[in-house]
């Protein structure tokens, strides 16, 4: 969705999740265009009717300039992730499983290594559940962050 870029209307946007009990999974913000607005990425879970109410529900919010849903077409996704592992454990094969996702080593010392990677939110999961919970010793994930294909942009 496109918002104004002041202040309470992430709060507004968020409170209306809040209010209607939906859980928010992802949430990314950040300026476009001048600075006037805001593009926000919100990833929920929901029955086709309930995320229709929502899209109704927070396009009424006075901050909401335009809302798009993505499973209304294709769409390119993807999500950023870094992940600290300690070198001792399994380094090659996270390696072998990040690579796909173009996995880059940004930090590499006697004890840990810190790789950045990106691809769709369940590319992203299925690497982090092939890595290993028992592996890992931080992960950082941007949530999902998309646009529409072709010629459907949101914009104003």
């Amino acid at each position: 969705m496109l918002i104004e870029n002041k202040p309470g209307a992430l709060a507004r946007v968020v409170g209306l999740f809040h209010q209607r009990g939906y859980n928010i999974e992802s949430l990314n913000v950040g300026p476009v265009f001048d600075g006037t607005y805001s593009r926000m990425t919100v990833t929920t879970r929901g029955s086709e009717n309930e995320v229709e109410q929502i899209t109704k529900q927070i396009n009424k919010i006075i901050d909401v300039i335009k809302v798009a849903d993505f499973t209304e077409g294709e769409h390119h996704e993807y999500e950023f992730i870094l992940i600290k592992f300690n070198k001792l454990k399994l380094t090659i094969k996270i390696q072998k499983i990040l690579k796909p996702l173009g996995g880059k080593v940004l930090e590499k010392n006697t004890k840990v290594i810190v790789m950045s990677a990106s691809g769709s939110s369940s590319d992203v999961e299925a690497a982090i559940k092939a890595i290993g919970k028992a592996n890992l010793l931080e992960v950082v994930r941007s949530g999902s962050l998309g646009l529409h294909e072709g010629e459907k942009v949101l914009t104003i």
